[in-house]
């Protein structure tokens, strides 16, 4: 069976992060997660459908786990040209085509193993829902699926499954062939090719009732992040050097050379990267800690995902995705609570501080508002409150107008007098 990772969208949805899959979390990429699950779940030969956006970093990534990866020329047609790129690779053996926007156990790729000894020609993993997603609903008689409706009105699913896109097709000879034919107007051809396909052929839905969090927009990251804390185990490794005064509580993960000055503190569940510096007097706390950072004195972090080489001084980082080579002079702080304490935008949290992409720089006392985006490349000066997206690449700067008149104020020499008796 050749497996299918689908990997060469453009992340759109999950701006200003460049691309998730490469997002790190616990020293790993999140597609080498991915790779790493289907290896333990017993799938070898898996094949990475890439952009040309993306396909080098992606060949170097593939290449320990076996991978081959192929470039997929027509991006705005979806899944059904990434199918069609390894048709020839792929023959007459079965395809299990997997999204790598949706993190699932290893459970889930075994479920789909097991369905395996039924006598189906193809099988879509279905997630039960106890509320409604604007996803692909699966109209079922008994295990045999005979439809996807794609986003019905609240109350109108056909099931309580969902589609999720992890599919086996046996002999997938049929589909190559139903792919050439279909057409669109949508990017949606594999959609509209499986749904004739379903009319003559046997589709079984494969229930998993497991974890499943897809990666569409930038708070899912935080999500996911929340998921891989919960199974941290504490771990320091012993050329981690740790002040007697600092404070590390429950499961924390130290990585190499990383150092933890006096009195900081890290409250776990908390991953703190290779060659990272946590200062005096810091404090981090339900947060992943890339590589090559520095936490600065008397810096918080709080349930934020920080990439690699960031630095802080003296900063407030709250429910924040950041990506790598980001630096805050003193007092620059994230924030992450509306005044009213209402949901932030469509994100449906109630804290969720900015969104920042990688290589920014933001000045001393500058505020960035909750749920902003910051896009890559982006220098903001000194003193400001940003309260609006900014796009890449932009120099963002303030007036401000000072007043210079005479001094006709004096000193009261006799109240610092009062003051120090009292001390």
């Amino acid at each position: 069976m050749k497996v299918l990772l689908l990997a060469a969208g453009r992340s759109r949805r999950v701006k200003p992060i460049e691309d998730k899959n490469f997002l790190k979390f616990f020293g790993m990429t999140l597609i080498e997660h991915q790779l790493s699950r289907l290896e333990r779940a017993g799938f070898k030969d898996i094949l990475i459908i890439a952009g040309a956006h993306n396909i080098e970093q992606l060949k170097k990534i593939a290449k320990p786990f076996g991978a081959k990866v192929f470039e997929q020329k027509n991006l705005d047609d979806g899944m059904a040209d990434a199918v069609l790129s390894v048709e020839k690779e792929v023959g007459k053996d079965d395809l299990f085509i997997v999204s790598s926007n949706d993190i699932v156990e290893v459970k889930a790729y075994e479920s789909m193993k097991k369905a395996l000894k039924s006598n189906a020609d193809s099988y879509l993993l279905a997630y039960r829902v106890s509320e409604y997603f604007p996803g692909g609903y699966l109209k079922l008689s008994g295990k045999r699926i005979t439809g996807i409706v794609e986003k019905p009105e609240p109350g109108k699913e056909p099931s309580e499954f969902i589609n999720l896109v992890l599919h086996i097709h046996r002999k997938p000879a049929k589909l190559f062939a139903e792919l050439k034919k279909v057409s669109s107007t949508r990017d949606d051809r594999y959609e509209v090719a499986l749904d004739k396909l379903m009319k003559e052929r046997n589709f079984e839905a494969v229930p998993y009732a497991g974890y499943w969090q897809p990666v569409k927009f930038p708070w899912h990251i935080l999500d996911l992040l929340k998921y891989g804390l919960a199974r941290t185990k504490r771990k320091i490794h012993k050329s981690a050097q740790i002040a007697k005064t600092a404070v590390i509580n429950g499961p924390v993960v130290i990585e190499e050379g990383v150092k933890i000055f006096d009195h900081a503190m890290i409250q776990g569940p908390a991953y703190i990267g290779k060659n990272s510096v946590v200062a005096n007097n810091a404090l981090v706390r339900e947060s992943m800690i890339g590589d090559r950072c520095v936490i600065g004195f008397s810096t918080e972090v709080a349930r934020s995902f920080i990439g690699d080489d960031c630095w802080f001084h003296s900063n407030y980082v709250g429910d924040t995705v950041m990506g790598d080579d980001c630096s805050f002079g003193a007092g620059a702080i994230c924030a992450n609570l509306r005044l009213d304490e209402k949901d932030i935008g469509e994100s449906g949290r109630n804290k969720l501080g900015p969104v920042l992409g990688s290589h920014i720089r933001v000045g001393v006392q500058t505020s960035l508002m909750p749920g902003i985006r910051i896009g890559s490349n982006t220098m903001i000066t000194s003193g400001l409150t940003i309260a609006q997206d900014i796009e890449e690449g932009k120099f963002v700067s303030g007036k401000f107008e000072i007043k210079i008149e005479e001094n006709r104020a004096k000193l009261d020499s006799g109240k610092r007098e009062e003051m120090k008796k009292k001390l």
